[in-house]
């Protein structure tokens, strides 16, 4: 299995939260390290399409070349999933400047939880 780390882009089966079924579709690791080398598990953001209607905390993704995505799309920091290493498989890396954007958007929903 390839060691994954924070910010690969990757495609696996991500879960839906209004229907029983998974979607193959991208997605951006934010936790793996020590998740992955214990547990065989990933963090990851939803990565969606530029044309769906917005959320607060959507961050678009600058580069596709470098992400490795066919159309505009966007790192949809509210959709936060746990995902079976085994089933990933690496496409591209977020885009640098796109990180800082996603990290803060990722804090900041995390920060009234975490006190």
């Amino acid at each position: 299995m390839p060691d994954y780390s924070p910010w690969d882009v990757i495609k696996v089966p991500f879960p839906y939260t209004d229907r029983p079924v998974r979607e193959r579709r991208p997605a951006v690791v934010v936790a793996a390290d020590g998740l992955q080398q214990e547990h065989g598990l990933l963090w990851v953001l939803m990565i969606t399409s530029a044309a769906n209607p917005g959320w607060p905390g959507d961050v678009a993704v600058s580069d596709l070349a470098i992400a490795g995505l066919p159309a505009d799309s966007v790192v949809r920091t509210a959709k936060i999933a746990t995902i079976d290493a085994r089933e990933a498989e690496r496409i591209g890396r977020l885009p640098a400047g796109d990180r800082a954007l996603a990290a803060r958007a990722l804090n900041a929903a995390l920060a009234p939880a975490m006190g």
